[in-house]
Order: structure tokens, then C-alpha cells, then sequence
């Protein structure tokens, strides 16, 4: 198991439509996420930022990242997020959410 943070901007004045949709997220957008190997998935939020935290447990990440990104509903579900989204300037190329560096862990 791997373990991943990330990090992105929210636009202002859309954080209330966030997340409502992700209180009401579609069944099938869950439904790939598992299918593409991922555990534990929460976002969290403080002054404009989202923080995602989530465990893969797969065996090939680019595969499955691939995989979902391939989905035409997860792409209509990002068609939605990403507009509300302001990606961080010192993001990785190809990156949407900035990948974190973990500097601790504790179980």
C-alpha cells in the first residue's frame, strides 16, 4: 500500500457547490475509484485549499490512473470539479492536484 497526500486551490465562492456534489457524489465515480485500487479516500478543506489523502493498493498506479481518467462518467465528474479547481503553480507537469512529499507517518 502506498499512501498519497495532495493538494490544489478551490476558486472562490464555490466551495458550498463542492461540496454538495461530493455529499451527493454518483454512485459509479465511488465505484471506479475502488475499481482502480484506491482505499481510503478523503479531501479535506481550510482557507481555499483541498487537501486529498488516499491508500492505493494496486499494483500498477499509471495503469489505473489511466484506467479512470478513460472513464467517460469520471470524465464528466472532473468536466464538473475541475472549473471550480485553481491547480498550484509548482505542480509537477501533468499534474492537476499537486502530489505532496510525505515528511511523517505514523501507524
Amino acid at each position: 500500500m502506498i499512501r498519497y497526500g495532495q493538494v490544489i486551490r478551490l476558486k472562490d465562492g464555490v466551495l458550498a457547490s463542492y461540496k454538495k456534489y461530493h455529499a451527493e457524489i454518483w454512485p459509479g465515480i465511488t465505484a471506479k475509484i475502488a475499481e482502480c485500487n484506491i482505499r481510503n479516500y478523503s479531501i479535506y478543506h481550510k482557507d481555499g485549499f483541498l487537501f486529498a489523502y488516499f491508500e492505493y493498493v494496486g499494483k500498477d498506479f499509471d495503469g489505473d490512473m489511466k484506467k479512470m481518467g478513460d472513464d467517460p462518467l469520471t470524465q464528466k465528474w472532473w468536466d464538473i470539479m475541475k472549473p471550480m479547481q485553481r491547480p498550484l503553480e509548482t505542480r509537477a507537469p501533468g499534474e492537476w492536484w499537486s502530489n505532496m512529499d510525505e515528511v511523517f507517518h505514523q501507524d
